[in-house]
């Protein structure tokens, strides 16, 4: 008996979960340090600018082609470009699940910082001890385990699963920010991170290096180009809006960033003006702070200006794992607004794990596999493959480099794929449907059609250069940890495999006489 095709129970709950898949951790850890790096205002007008050149149109991309064919990947580039094209969306489905082999790992260290944060193992005398020893133990794995394991929990049970845990989670994800945004903006000095933040230098705009770094925050931080979009829209009911919802879900994942943006700047600049002048006063105290001790070395003063850019150039990790706990160490009832931060991290890192371990699920029951069978499969996959990335910190950047850039590539292909089919008619028939609230112009069909791959082409071009400027002399070396060579090889293996699959992937991906309907629940 067929069982009737799963649902989004309603268009508030489809929403929450799009913007659960949305959210993560670029959002709260990677803007702020972006923003920051790039002159604040300067990077949110190229920012806001690429929201509409980038993340919107190819999120209403994945809109239509979810609406459209209820697949995953592989099974919607088969209907929507032929069969001999199954592998660009297995390249889709495979960056996004390569990413969400370390990414489990990343929601693992937020399990950990709650516990620390919640237990005052943190923030430590010593900025970045309890991070070393933690990285250096055996407790990574164990929190990776433990994130894949409540990952599989809820795609097990479905949709409605996810929603229930969506229902709790963003709303939840939402208070904590802005109660961590507005406490960031009491405190003493939080002007200068606003004024920083919101302040524009209109001439700096003339610097390629911002737009790019906003463009790549974009294909990041929105999730469009990932698939995991279009995998949720699968579930769409058959009334539901695609224009206007496309609109929303990258709208309210970009308020999110700039309330993180708000909260992580203000905190920064507040505690640095107090802490800078403390340090300068006392050597002794700069043993704590290797960064700052070479600055001292060159001649450079202790300024807040110097500490909030060692702060800043610290990376991702450096910045969350290492610094955020020992600024809130220094304001008032600082351990509770450490573990909401912790909290809300934790929360944003695990809705996304759900929504990729729900995309290598889905692909396996394109494939023909009952829902159960499909998410053991990935769960143990997911775990074994990010052992690697839990044991080292030099293979987890090695992926985040590798198929971070291959987003663009993903971005490039779902491009494609609207221009094969035809962008009028897909816009028409899939965009502007008789159900979408709004109308989308012939604006979409350019920026699709020219502006997309340009942008993809551009930004994946300059990547490639920047890793030839940061090490010339092994920039091609095929196992290092940032470099063209090591994408090279890795891609050509994935672009290799893919190929050769190609005829295996579309019949076993083709939908069953009827349609593309997805299976129900069990299979």
């Amino acid at each position: 008996m067929t069982q009737r095709p799963e649902r989004f129970s309603s268009r508030a709950m489809m929403l929450l979960a799009m913007l659960g898949m949305a959210v993560g951790t670029g959002n709260i850890w990677r803007f702020p340090r972006i923003a920051a790096q790039n002159g604040g205002g300067e990077f949110l007008v190229a920012w806001i600018a690429f929201l509409f050149l980038w993340s919107i149109p190819l999120i209403l991309v994945e809109f239509g082609l979810g609406r459209k064919t209820r697949s995953g990947p592989v099974r919607a580039f088969l209907l929507v470009m032929g069969p001999r094209w199954a592998w660009m969306g297995a390249w889709v489905a495979w960056v996004a699940t390569a990413i969400m082999f370390y990414y489990s790992v990343v929601a693992g260290w937020t399990v950990r910082y709650v516990i620390a944060a919640a237990t005052g193992e943190i923030p430590g005398a010593e900025p970045g001890a309890f991070w070393a020893h933690y990285t250096r133990s055996w407790w990574p794995v164990l929190t990776h385990g433990l994130a894949i394991g409540l990952g599989v929990a809820v795609v097990s049970r479905g949709v409605r699963a996810i929603e229930r845990v969506a229902r709790i989670l963003m709303p939840s994800l939402l208070v904590l920010v802005v109660l961590l945004a507005v406490r960031a903006m009491t405190l003493p000095g939080a002007g200068d991170g606003l004024a920083y933040l919101f302040g524009v230098d209109w001439g700096a705009l003339a610097n390629a290096n911002i737009w790019l770094q906003a463009l790549t925050q974009n294909a990041w931080d929105t999730g469009a180009g990932w698939g995991l979009v279009l995998v949720y829209a699968a579930y769409l009911r058959q009334t539901e809006d695609t224009a206007l919802n496309a609109f929303i879900v990258p709208a309210a994942n970009n308020t999110i960033s700039l309330l993180a943006g708000i909260m992580v700047l203000c905190t920064v600049f507040s505690v640095v003006a107090e802490l800078a002048p403390s340090l300068a006063a006392n050597p002794d105290a700069l043993a704590a702070y290797p960064a700052l001790q070479d600055a001292v070395a060159r001649g450079e003063a202790v300024t807040p200006a110097l500490l909030q850019g060692t702060i800043f150039s610290a990376g991702n990790e450096g910045l969350t794992f290492v610094w955020m706990p020992q600024l809130f160490a220094r304001i008032p009832a600082g351990r509770f607004f450490m573990l909401l931060f912790f909290v809300a991290l934790f929360f944003a890192a695990f809705t996304s794990l759900i929504a990729m371990i729900e995309l290598a699920t889905r692909v396996l029951i394109d494939a023909g596999l009952a829902r159960a069978r499909a998410v053991k499969l990935v769960g143990a996959g997911a775990f074994l493959l990010g052992l690697p990335s839990a044991i080292s910190l030099q293979v987890l950047g090695n992926q985040d480099w590798v198929w971070g850039v291959g987003l663009m590539v993903s971005g490039l292909f779902f491009a494609i794929a609207v221009i094969t089919h035809g962008v009028r008619a897909f816009r028409q028939q899939q965009i502007n449907h008789p159900h979408s609230d709004i109308r989308v112009g012939r604006w979409w069909e350019v920026v699709i059609a020219v502006f997309v791959p340009l942008e993809a082409a551009v930004l994946l071009g300059w990547w490639l250069w920047q890793a030839h400027e940061w090490d010339p002399a092994s920039w091609l070396a095929p196992l290092g940890k940032e470099t063209v060579g090591t994408i090279l090889l890795q891609w050509g293996v994935a672009f290799v495999v893919l190929l050769a699959a190609n005829r295996w992937l579309a019949r076993r991906s083709a939908p069953a006489a009827g349609g593309a309907e997805p299976p129900g629940p069990s299979g």
